[in-house]
C-alpha cells in the first residue's frame, strides 16, 4: 500500500467519513480517476466528478458523498462504500450512461423500520443500513442495466420495472422483482398507502412462476 493511500486514508478519519474499502478494491482502481454525476431526487442535490483515482478514494469527494448519500429523512449521514460506488461506475459504463438518479442510499435504523412497519417492502436488514445499497434510475436503458447487473454477480439486483428504478448492492448475490405500483415514491416525502412485504411478494412471484413452469396452481 502506497505512502499516499496511507496519508489520504489518515485524512479521511480526520474528516469524519467512514470509508468502506472492500478487499482488493484499491486493486482494481485504474490509473485514470473515475468519475460520477449524479443527483439525489429527494433533495435536488448533485454530485459530479471524481471519487477515486489511483491512490484510493478522494478525501474531498467522500466526504461531499458521505454528505449525498445520507438519509434525507433523519439528516444523518452514514458510510460511503466504495465498493458499492465502484459497482455503480461500472454499471453506469456498461450501459452507456452517463448520469443517474439516486432515489434512496443510506438508511438509520430508525427509517428503515419505519418504512417496514408501513409495508413498503423494505428488508429488515437492509443492506441501507450498512451504507452498501443504492436504488437508482437512469434517463435510458434500465432494462439493459438490470441484466447487466446479474450478469456481473457482485451482489443483490432488485428490479422495480412499474416504477421503474434498480437497487444494486454489494451483499450477497441474490436478485428478487417487485411489481408495485407507486414504489418510485417510496423515498420522497408524503407518501400513503400500504404495500405487500417483500416477503409476500417473492412468494406470489414464486407461485406464478412455478403454475407457468408445470401448469399447476
Amino acid at each position: 500500500m502506497s505512502l499516499m493511500t496511507l496519508k489520504r486514508r489518515e485524512l479521511l478519519a480526520g474528516c469524519g467519513v467512514l470509508l468502506l474499502v472492500p478487499s482488493g478494491a484499491l486493486a482494481q482502481a485504474t490509473t485514470t480517476a473515475r468519475r460520477l454525476n449524479l443527483r439525489n431526487q429527494n433533495t435536488g442535490e448533485s454530485f459530479s466528478g471524481p471519487y477515486r483515482d489511483a491512490d484510493g478514494p478522494l478525501p474531498d469527494a467522500m466526504a461531499d458523498l458521505a454528505k449525498f448519500l445520507r438519509d434525507h429523512h433523519a439528516n444523518k449521514e452514514g458510510p460511503v462504500d466504495i465498493g458499492t460506488l465502484d459497482l455503480l461506475a461500472d454499471l453506469m459504463e456498461a450501459v452507456g450512461q452517463s448520469k443517474a438518479t439516486l432515489l434512496s442510499a443510506f438508511r438509520t435504523p430508525e427509517t428503515n423500520a419505519k418504512l417496514a412497519r408501513a409495508g413498503l417492502g423494505v428488508a429488515e436488514h437492509s443492506q441501507h443500513l450498512l451504507g452498501k445499497a443504492l436504488d437508482v434510475t437512469f434517463p435510458s436503458r434500465l432494462p439493459d442495466a438490470h441484466r447487466k447487473a446479474l450478469d456481473m454477480k457482485r451482489g443483490g439486483v432488485g428490479w422495480y420495472p412499474r416504477s421503474f428504478f434498480l437497487h444494486i448492492d454489494t451483499g450477497p448475490v441474490r436478485s428478487w422483482e417487485l411489481f408495485g405500483r407507486d414504489l418510485s415514491h417510496l423515498f420522497a416525502p408524503g407518501v400513503r398507502g400500504h404495500l405487500r412485504t417483500v416477503a409476500d411478494r417473492m412468494r406470489l412471484h414464486r407461485a406464478i412462476a412455478r403454475k407457468r413452469l408445470t401448469g399447476s396452481p
